[in-house]
């Protein structure tokens, strides 16, 4: 019954779907010009540019930047955490001995026992304030990036009259036009910009 229903209710959007686009098209007299109610919006054809944003994170020399320091900032955390790892570990060691050789009472082996959850809540801590560094670093950069690939396209449309430029994803559009692919420039006026 369910699936019966959701077959139902895409028959029902994709009529609707293509009476809007046949409205949009000229083909609707009066009840087309309904939906031309902006008196802002450009005359001329409607027209759409996309760009590959794999092929800019692969050649924008910003993005390249950003994943080097990406793996400098990764691999001086994880050198971090197994120093400190180390250290929990010789700790642990050396109290171990401590016990088996029965050198430590009863209160130096609790007071050892609070060390450790101590050394190990502190190294816990440590994680995640350097993940949260870590986390913000990538945030801010990436806002950077789209920053100022908005910027660049925003400067690009205002000679090319695109109504919309979008960021291709596989998946989630079928087709494209390789007519309309602007990756090109966008990748050599964002470089071109970023070197300035």
């Amino acid at each position: 019954m369910k699936k019966n229903g959701m077959i139902v209710w895409n028959v029902v959007l994709t009529l609707v779907a293509g009476w809007l686009l046949f409205l949009q098209l000229g083909g609707g007299g009066a009840t087309g010009k309904l939906l031309k109610t902006r008196s802002d919006a450009p005359a001329g054809p409607f027209r759409m540019a996309y760009f590959e944003m794999d092929s800019v994170a692969a050649n924008f020399e910003l993005v390249k930047e950003l994943k080097t320091e990406m793996l400098k900032r990764e691999e001086a955390i994880n050198a971090e955490m197994e120093k400190l790892a180390r250290n929990l570990q010789q700790k642990y060691n050396y109290y171990q001995e401590q016990a088996n050789t029965g050198v430590m009472n009863q209160a130096q082996s609790e007071a050892a026992g609070r060390d450790m959850k101590n050394l190990d809540d502190q190294i816990k801590n440590r994680k995640q304030a350097l993940d949260a560094e870590y986390g913000d670093f990538v945030m801010r950069r990436q806002n950077e990036i789209k920053s100022k690939i908005e910027a660049f396209l925003a400067d690009y449309n205002q000679s090319h009259q695109f109504s919309y430029i979008i960021s291709y994803e596989p998946g989630l559009f079928y087709y494209k036009d390789k007519a309309y692919d602007i990756t090109g420039d966008l990748v050599k006026g964002l470089n071109e910009k970023y070197k300035k």
